[in-house]
Parts: C-alpha cells; sequence; structure tokens
C-alpha cells in the first residue's frame, strides 16, 4: 500500500496515510479513461442545433426562369443550396450526444485516474480545512503554503467557507468526495484532497 503525507494548512507534514491499492493503486485502464473523458464532455451538449433544408425553407415553389434559351444555369427553385436564403446541405438536426458506460467501467475510469494521481505524487492529503470566515486571500495563502497553484480540492462534506473561499480562485474548483469525476481529477496540476474525503472515496470504491 502506498503511504502519502497528510499536510495542515501551514504547509507541514503533521501524520502519513496509508492507502487502499484497491482504490489509488489500480492498473490504469487508459481506454475506460478516455471513454469517461470523452462521454462527459459529450454529455454536457444540448444537441438543440437546428437548420433547415431545402425542404422547410418558406418560398421557392415556382421555377425562377424559363429552362432554356436565357443564358443562365438551369435552376428549379430559389431556394436550392446554392442560392442566397436556400436550404443548407445535409442540414444539423437536434440530436443526442449522451455517451453511457456501466457501473463497473466509471469506478474503475475514476480509480484509474486517482491512481495516476498518485503515481505522478500529484496527490496532497490535508488533515482538514477549518476556515472560520470566506477569505480568498486565505484560500491562496494556503495553496501557497502547499505549493499548488491548479488545484481540485476533494471536501468530505459541505463547506461554504471552503468553497466560496476557492470560487474567485480561476485554477481552482472544489467538489464534494460523492462529486469526483475523471475529467475534473485529470484537468487540475494536483489534487488536494481532505483526510476523511479519501475514507469516503475508499469506503464507496473499495
Amino acid at each position: 500500500m502506498a503511504n502519502v503525507a497528510v499536510y495542515n494548512i501551514e504547509g507541514k507534514e503533521v501524520d502519513k496515510l496509508e492507502l487502499n491499492d484497491s482504490v489509488f493503486g489500480v492498473e490504469i485502464n487508459e481506454h475506460l479513461v478516455h471513454k469517461a473523458i470523452v462521454g462527459q464532455l459529450a454529455n454536457k451538449r444540448q444537441g438543440t442545433q437546428s437548420t433547415k433544408t431545402r425542404a422547410e425553407v418558406r418560398g421557392g415553389g415556382r421555377k425562377p426562369w424559363r429552362q432554356k434559351g436565357t443564358g443562365h444555369a438551369r435552376q428549379g427553385s430559389i431556394r436550392s443550396p446554392q442560392w442566397k436564403g436556400g436550404g443548407v446541405v445535409f442540414a444539423p438536426k437536434p440530436r443526442d450526444y449522451s455517451v453511457r458506460m456501466n457501473r463497473k467501467e466509471k469506478a474503475l475510469a475514476i480509480k484509474s485516474a486517482l491512481t495516476s494521481r498518485v503515481n505522478a505524487d500529484k496527490f496532497m492529503v490535508l488533515d482538514q480545512f477549518g476556515f472560520d470566515e470566506i477569505k480568498t486571500k486565505k484560500m491562496k495563502e494556503v495553496l501557497d503554503n502547499l505549493k499548488v497553484t491548479r488545484a481540485l480540492i476533494v471536501l468530505d462534506k459541505k463547506d461554504d467557507n471552503v468553497a466560496l473561499s476557492a470560487r474567485n480562485l480561476p485554477n481552482v474548483r472544489t467538489v464534494l468526495s460523492n462529486s469526483i469525476n475523471v475529467y475534473d481529477i485529470l484537468k487540475y496540476d494536483t489534487l488536494v484532497i481532505t483526510k476523511d474525503a479519501v475514507a469516503q472515496i475508499e469506503e464507496v470504491y473499495a
């Protein structure tokens, strides 16, 4: 089992934590990690784009000029695709972009992402935040103490003082342990997680 240091908000090591290998030491499945990221981004798409084909554009019922003798190319409708205001060829229509993964695939993808962060020494455990007020400056100081700039902060329970203190930092995002996802884990350089959140994740995914 991997051992990681536990830090306080001053950036000092205060303890050691043994991680569960069944969650933080699995064999990384790159295919499922890729599938999870593609799926998450695809599922955000509304799929409501719609453009009219030549069958749906108003007008153009009569032939604009006779077939022969004008010197112009023959035309059947002023709503053909080559005309201004005409229909669109292969027009995009509303569709469902969602990608489905089963429960075991999702779990293995998340465990693979967590393992990659541990292997890369981008996994930092905090004993607790314990903010008594909402202060962005204080959150910035904590991240500076940990020598972290781009961070995903994982909390074990809802804490408005921490979440609102981090909200105005452009490269920081806070999530609860039950809302972690592969995209966010890999998007941010470092995973900063509370000790209790580690226990919750191990309880769910072990």
